[in-house]
C-alpha cells in the first residue's frame, strides 16, 4: 500500500499487508475487553488460529490458540476506536506465515463470533456493526479476490519457459492491472453506500492508492462527521493537502535528496524533461517485477527528452541492497534515497502509501500522468512522444 507493496502473493498478502501496514497509526485507549470466540469444524491439537494486528508503525503483533474439539478463543482490551486483525488458521500449527486460509476482522469492545464447519475464509463473523460490515464489505470484494487466485493459478500453471515468455508477462500484467482496476471500482461503490462505516475509511485507503485528488475529495467529504471525527479521520484528512499538491495538473513539489554517491540530486534539475518520478525499494517483489518495464520505456525513450527520477524507500543502513538491486535490475538512471524506509522525506511529499508509484511530469514540471505500470507506461509515452 501506502504500504501497498505486495509481499510475495496477490492474494492473501496483498490483502494482509494493506491492512497491516497501509492504515495511519492509531493510539488506542485500553480500557475495554473484547473476545473472540471461534469455531472451526472439529479440529484438534496441534491446529492453530493466529491473530494478527498492527502494534506500532513498522509492527505486528501476533497472538496464537490451540484449537480443541473445533474451538478457539482470544481475549484482549481495545479502545473505543475498531482496530483491524486477520484470523489465519494452520492446521499444522507451524506458524502464520504457512498458512493461506485467513479471514480479516475488527477488534473492538465486546464478543466477536467466528463460525465455520471447514475454512475460515468461508466463515461467518458477528457481534458489532464494524464486523457486519466488514462482512458487506468482504461479500463486495469477493469477485476481486477470487480473480486474483485465479491469475495467481494461472501463473503457478504456466511451464518455466512460459512463464519468462515476454507475451506471457505482458498478458499477466495487462490481468492484474484489470482486477486492481475493478477494485478500485467495488471500494468506491462501498465508500458511497457506506459513507457512516468505519470500514468505508480502510477502502478509502486502498482507493487513495490509484485514484486522484479528483476521485477521492468527494469520498472523504461524503464521509459522516462521527467517523471524519475518529483519530483515522483525521489523519486522512491531514493527508488530503498533500494528495492535492500532487493531484493531475499540480506542480510536481520540489524536493532534493542524495544519489548513490551521496550528491545532492533536485528535482528541479530535470526541468525541460519529461520525468518519471518512480518510487521503489529493493525489498518490494511488485516493484522488482515491474522493473523490466522501466528499464523498458527508460532505454526507448532516454533519447527524446525523457528520463527517470528513482526514489528508493529503502531502509536505514541498507545501502548495499540499493545498490546491489540497482546493478542487478539493470537501472541506468538517477537514483535517489535517504534511506529512511517509509519515513522518506520525498515519500511523504508526495503522500505515497504503496509502492511501486509512480508520477510523470513534463518539461514545465506538472504532473501528468500517475501510477503509469506495464504497458500503460509504454502507451502513455508513445502517446506523448509521437506528437513530437
Amino acid at each position: 500500500m501506502i504500504l501497498y507493496c505486495i509481499m510475495n502473493s496477490i492474494t492473501l498478502k496483498k490483502i494482509a499487508l494493506l491492512a497491516l501496514s497501509a492504515l495511519p497509526v492509531m493510539a488506542f485507549a485500553q480500557d475495554a475487553p473484547y473476545t473472540i470466540k471461534g469455531k472451526i469444524g472439529t479440529y484438534n491439537a496441534p491446529a492453530k488460529v493466529y491473530l494478527q494486528y498492527r502494534i506500532a508503525k513498522g509492527k505486528s503483533q501476533t497472538d496464537s490458540a490451540t484449537v480443541t474439539d473445533g474451538k478457539f478463543e482470544f481475549t484482549g482490551t481495545i479502545g473505543a476506536t475498531p482496530k483491524n486483525a486477520y484470523l489465519v488458521f494452520n492446521a499444522k500449527g507451524t506458524g502464520a506465515s504457512n498458512a493461506e486460509d485467513y479471514h480479516s476482522i475488527y477488534l473492538e469492545p465486546g464478543t466477536i463470533n467466528v463460525t465455520t464447519a471447514d475454512l475460515l475464509v468461508n466463515a461467518k463473523v458477528d457481534g458489532s456493526k464494524t464486523n457486519q460490515d466488514n462482512e458487506k464489505y468482504q461479500l463486495v470484494q469477493k469477485p476481486v479476490n477470487d480473480a486474483y487466485k485465479a491469475l495467481e493459478a494461472k501463473q503457478k500453471a504456466a511451464t518455466p519457459e512460459q512463464q519468462k515468455s515476454p507475451e506471457f508477462i505482458k498478458q499477466a500484467k495487462a490481468d492484474e492491472l484489470a482486477i486492481d482496476k475493478q477494485s478500485a471500482a467495488a471500494d468506491k461503490k462501498f465508500i458511497q453506500e457506506n459513507p457512516d462505516s468505519f470500514i468505508s475509511l480502510n477502502a478509502l485507503e486502498s482507493f487513495a492508492y490509484s485514484a486522484d485528488y479528483v476521485d477521492i475529495e468527494p469520498l472523504f467529504n461524503a464521509l459522516s462527521p462521527a467517523l471524519k471525527q475518529t483519530e483515522a479521520g483525521q489523519k486522512f484528512a491531514e493527508r488530503m493537502p498533500k494528495i492535492k499538491a500532487v493531484a493531475l495538473g499540480a506542480i510536481a513539489p520540489e524536493f532534493a535528496e542524495a544519489d548513490t554517491s551521496g550528491n545532492i540530486i533536485n528535482l528541479s534539475s530535470f526541468r525541460g524533461k519529461y520525468v518519471l518520478i518512480d518510487f521503489w525499494a529493493s525489498w518490494c517483489g511488485p516493484c522488482r517485477r515491474e522493473n523490466p518495464n522501466v528499464v523498458q520505456a527508460f532505454n526507448h525513450y532516454k533519447n527524446k527528452k525523457f528520463t527517470i527520477l528513482g526514489v528508493s524507500l529503502d531502509r536505514p543502513n541498507a545501502k548495499d541492497k540499493w545498490l546491489a538491486a540497482i546493478h542487478k535490475d539493470g537501472l541506468a538512471w538517477t537514483q535517489v534515497s535517504d534511506l529512511k524506509f517509509w519515513d522518506s522525506k520525498a515519500a511523504d511529499l508526495y503522500a505515497v502509501r504503496g509502492i511501486p508509484q509512480n508520477f510523470l511530469i513534463d518539461p514545465n514540471g506538472k504532473i501528468i500522468a500517475k501510477n503509469l505500470h506495464g504497458d500503460e507506461l509504454e502507451s502513455k509515452l508513445a502517446e506523448i512522444f509521437g506528437k513530437i
